[in-house]
């Protein structure tokens, strides 16, 4: 397996490219039969958005002129016309941070969110920052299902408005994606979630994991975690979730803004490869991973980079 932390869109695709020929040349020395005995699965994601529709202001700032949803729509709209199977996901904290959020309660978020295509996102803690009731009037404006297999809403108005999983098909590939948010008591206060009851984690991950990839046979298992990359206590974490579950390949994490350039790769209950991966915070990078899969649907490679919204990203593609 190889991991790849460049920023920069001209060399993650050479680098995916070379990985790519490597391994059809590898599998077969037929080249050209090997190559379509390889499916490719692109999984784009997102996390803390936090209502930052426009780029950050060019005031010489860390963050000067980075992120912007037009630019990750245009990015977005050329890696699906290069790639045919593509998934796009958010892991949640999609509200909250600008006067957008102030002004329309979250509307506008769902609304691009929408028009960029995203298949699926969790909720974050943030995203109760208008009760319950203000994520529900939301919910008409997505055209993508939210996903948490650990939060009970059936004493609220949120029953039966969620899902706790989803599988996709992308090709022949059978992809399951499932949601965890972080416990709400003590972080969110209690008259924004009510009657929400926060089911364990770990034990909702197991039983969940095991369902998409025993149960329904999905050759990809995707966690949208909003529980935090890591913490110096107990506390569940995506790490602690990767090493005390099984059947989950892949955790999207949120929270802590951790902005990390490549996925971790850590080994779960049962010593398999488990990836981690969180790009930080306002829509600055676009996390991407790519996954090839041989005849037979075994993975064999994954390549993964967090890209950066910016000017010289647009530049780049443009000319590439």
């Amino acid at each position: 397996m190889e991991e790849l932390g460049s920023t920069n869109r001209r060399t993650f695709i050479k680098s995916l490219s070379a990985a790519a020929a490597l391994f059809a040349v590898g599998a077969n020395p037929f080249a050209a039969q090997a190559k379509k005995s390889i499916t490719k699965l692109t999984i784009l994601h997102t996390n803390d958005v936090h209502s930052r529709i426009d780029p950050f202001p060019a005031d010489g700032s860390r963050n000067a002129g980075l992120g912007g949803v037009a630019r990750r729509a245009t990015l977005i709209k050329q890696i699906r016309a290069e790639e045919e199977h593509v998934l796009l996901l958010d892991a949640g904290d999609i509200f909250q941070g600008t006067p957008y959020f102030n002004l329309y309660g979250g509307e506008l978020e769902i609304k691009l969110m929408s028009k960029l295509g995203y298949d699926a996102a969790t909720i974050g803690n943030h995203d109760f920052d208008c009760g319950i009731a203000g994520f529900e009037k939301q919910l008409k404006h997505a055209s993508f299902p939210f996903l948490i297999a650990n939060y009970d809403f059936k004493d609220t108005i949120l029953n039966g408005k969620t899902q706790p999983y989803k599988v996709f098909h992308k090709g022949d590939l059978k992809i399951g994606v499932f949601g965890l948010g972080i416990e709400l008591e003590g972080l969110v206060e209690a008259r924004n979630y009510g009657q929400t009851q926060y089911l364990n984690p770990i034990t909702v991950a197991n039983q969940v994991a095991h369902q998409l990839k025993h149960d329904m046979q999905c050759d990809l298992v995707i966690c949208l975690s909003h529980l935090g990359y890591a913490y110096k206590d107990n506390k569940v974490s995506d790490k602690v979730l990767a090493d005390q579950t099984a059947g989950i390949d892949l955790i999207i994490g949120a929270h802590t803004h951790t902005f990390m350039t490549a996925p971790e790769i850590r080994k779960n209950s049962l010593g398999e490869e488990v990836r981690i991966f969180q790009v930080g915070f306002a829509g600055i990078n676009l996390g991407r991973i790519d996954y090839f899969f041989e005849l037979g649907k075994k993975k064999k490679q994954a390549i993964g980079s967090a890209m950066r919204i910016d000017q010289e990203l647009l530049d780049d593609f443009e000319i590439a």
